[in-house]
């Protein structure tokens, strides 16, 4: 823009208020079709025939999922180039064991993309449920806890969900555009949006890379071509503030975050899920802000909230700013590469650690 203390306003179909979106469900949902629920039943039954690992299942294994290729293409525009959002329903998990409703959503993530490391574990398949751990602990994540977590981004293209148990109460998956609430900073807070143009330095606490600092740069926001893409863990922020290298955070960058968060949790902004047995979730990590509320687990192990994550490189995807590609590592492609740390293999677990 030729004024340079005009801040961009972006319009284009990543800027969404949830209110509207939940009117047209059409566009952000999808009902598995008995001809796509067949596939995926077919590669459940190919690679449990071989005992394969996730990780060791290949092409091969994949045959015969073409009545999955429009769905697969669906979500990767949806996702990638559009809302940011697609929930799919209809998954029979109670009809399969974890391990086979591991293969079904793993298979399917194989035809968006390339799945990368959640965790200084290696882990390619993420499981979220409550461990009784303390968030406050810097080496805790939100996910191994029932605390409600604050709106973020993680470290891939794509966020993938599937629950196989919902929470006895509580646990709604909450999802905001981050070019809106972009938008929405930059006409009513130009100030404090033009300080999340600039670099925040957030953890990497148990989880560095090679060659890396215990910490990471970057910005919240950063404006490429017609879209803003965001990258944010005010968690990660916070506990960086531990590390004695790490600047201190001034009033005004404090404040900015503040606006940011109270901006995620405008009502008129956010959009709510509530998740049901089967449900396949898919986000973009660069133009949606999620979160989740707080919640009561069932006091029976097995009915307990559980569920299966993904994390996504998409090398179909568009193109992404050089800071936001600091976090970790990238791959051959120059897409985000996950958390990827030195002597740690990538790996699968079949149960929550």
């Amino acid at each position: 823009m030729n004024d340079r203390n005009t801040l961009p306003i972006f319009r284009n179909e990543q800027a969404w208020y949830g209110p509207e979106l939940k009117k047209s469900p059409q566009f952000w949902t999808h009902l598995f079709t008995d001809q796509e629920l067949e596939a995926l039943d077919g590669v459940i039954h190919r690679v449990e025939s071989t005992g394969k690992d996730l990780l060791s299942i290949d092409s091969n294994d994949l045959r015969g999922l073409d009545n999955l290729m429009p769905l697969a293409e669906k979500i990767k525009q949806a996702v990638l180039y559009g809302p940011g959002l697609m929930l799919l329903r209809g998954f029979p998990v109670n009809e399969y064991s974890l391990r086979q409703s591991a293969i079904a959503y793993w298979s399917l993530g194989r035809l968006l993309g390339a799945p990368v490391s959640q965790n200084g574990k290696g882990h390619v398949l993420g499981h979220v449920a409550n461990l009784g751990l303390d968030y406050a602990d810097p080496a805790v994540r939100g996910y191994q806890t029932s605390s409600r977590l604050p709106y973020h981004t993680d470290s891939s293209d794509i966020v993938g969900l599937l629950c196989l148990r919902p929470a006895k109460a509580g646990g709604l998956s909450s999802v905001v555009s981050s070019t809106t609430v972009w938008n929405e900073l930059a006409a009513k807070h130009p100030d404090k949006a033009r300080i999340l143009l600039g670099d925040f330095h957030r953890t990497r606490w148990g989880e560095i890379p090679e060659g890396q600092l215990p910490y990471s740069s970057s910005p919240v926001f950063v404006p490429l071509g017609n879209r803003m893409y965001a990258n944010y863990v005010r968690s990660g922020i916070r506990k960086a503030q531990l590390l004695a290298e790490v600047p201190k955070l001034t009033d005004e960058q404090n404040e900015a975050l503040d606006c940011l968060d109270a901006m995620t949790s405008n009502p008129g902004l956010y959009l709510d899920m509530e998740f049901e047995p089967g449900d396949m979730q898919f986000l973009s990590n660069f133009s949606i802000f999620h979160s989740r509320t707080a919640y009561e687990d069932w006091p029976e192990p097995e009915r307990r909230r559980h569920l299966l994550r993904l994390w996504l490189a998409c090398d179909d995807g568009p193109e992404v700013p050089e800071p936001l590609l600091r976090r970790n590592g990238v791959t051959k492609r120059g897409r985000p590469n996950g958390i990827e740390v030195p002597g740690v293999a990538l790996n699968a677990p079949m149960e929550p650690a």
